[in-house]
């Protein structure tokens, strides 16, 4: 309980979660009603950028939670070793290459129904990933994922994009 109020006061998850928050982590907020606020449905932190490694860990975590996985959307541009198709646990999943952005993966379940997904760079020290994630499943988040990561120091700029 007091873990509680401390997390909402520094704006971090609660102690017993940001005890297990690790590089391979999704912190997830999903909702199955159409009705979905906000921008983001959850975060991921990645250990590294080689997709064919990392992706699998994602699937079966959201797998557990949300049914199976159809398909993976990410930009290829940001990711090493980009599958067109992964195997994990007998299931295919499709990989689908978007422009969306180093800082997000969109994972689809069934026909249409998708979620966004905050990426946090691999790089990331723990504070600022903590951060980053726990602002990517605040209820009615409005903030884009890449506002998140500059908010939070868990992303970089790229060259004359600074303000």
């Amino acid at each position: 309980m007091s873990d509680e109020v401390g997390a909402s006061r520094h704006g971090f998850l609660p102690d017993r979660f940001r005890q297990a928050v690790k590089p391979g982590t999704a912190l997830l907020r999903l909702e199955t009603t159409r009705s979905r606020e906000g921008v983001l449905d959850g975060a991921w932190w990645p250990r590294s950028r080689d997709a064919g490694s990392e992706l699998p860990g994602l699937v079966r975590a959201l797998t557990e939670h949300i049914g199976p996985v159809a398909s993976v959307g990410l930009d290829a541009e940001a990711w090493d070793d980009v599958p067109a198709r992964l195997l994990v646990d007998g299931r295919s999943v499709h990989i689908d290459r978007y422009p969306v952005g180093d800082d997000t993966v969109i994972v689809t379940r069934g026909d249409q129904d998708h979620f966004s997904l905050l990426v946090v760079p691999p790089q990331t020290s723990r504070e600022a990933a903590l951060a980053a994630m726990a602002r990517a499943v605040e209820a009615g988040g409005s903030d884009s994922a890449q506002q998140i990561l500059v908010t939070t120091g868990s992303g970089s700029e790229a060259p004359g994009e600074a303000s």
